[in-house]
């Protein structure tokens, strides 16, 4: 169930530090990317080893519903048109 996942953003600089088979995301090309690409967010349930041994840095660690919030900021959508 998605609400026992870990979210975490991350620097796009860190994208190619991430091992995809430990996260939720397959690919480069199928993370959630912020609206400007400077961040983007992966999925897991058990921390990642690039995360624990301090390879790659966390931005923000948010919960199911913490990133739902931030996916719906003007940062990581687009403005719905009027």
């Amino acid at each position: 169930m998605e609400n026992n996942r870990t979210y975490t953003i991350l620097n796009i600089s860190d994208l190619a530090n991430v091992n995809f088979s430990q996260v939720g995301e397959t690919s480069a090309d199928t993370v959630r990317k912020s609206i400007d690409e400077t961040q983007f967010v992966i999925k897991y349930s058990t921390i990642p080893t690039f995360i624990s041994d301090g390879t790659v840095t966390p931005v923000n660690v948010l919960t199911y519903t913490e990133c739902l919030i931030l996916m719906a900021t003007n940062e990581w959508s687009e403005p719905m048109p009027e």
